[in-house]
């Protein structure tokens, strides 16, 4: 899974790029207003949300 900050153009490019060679399930999501350390208000707890929600359904095998 890539969780990439809105504001973080060059780590955006580059997690893309990862992101088109995988084979495997991925998800890719952006977290607007976000810089490269979620460090402004509410974006890291975005993040953290995007990554449970990612993590339980393919750790679950699809059941939340």
């Amino acid at each position: 899974m890539f969780i990439v900050g809105g504001w973080d153009d060059e780590v955006l490019q580059l997690n893309r790029q990862a992101a088109a060679q995988l084979i495997a399930p991925h998800a890719f999501q952006v977290v607007p207003g976000a810089s490269h350390l979620f460090e402004e208000p509410a974006t890291l707890e975005q993040a953290a949300h995007l990554a449970r929600t990612w993590l339980l359904l393919h750790l679950r095998g699809g059941r939340t």
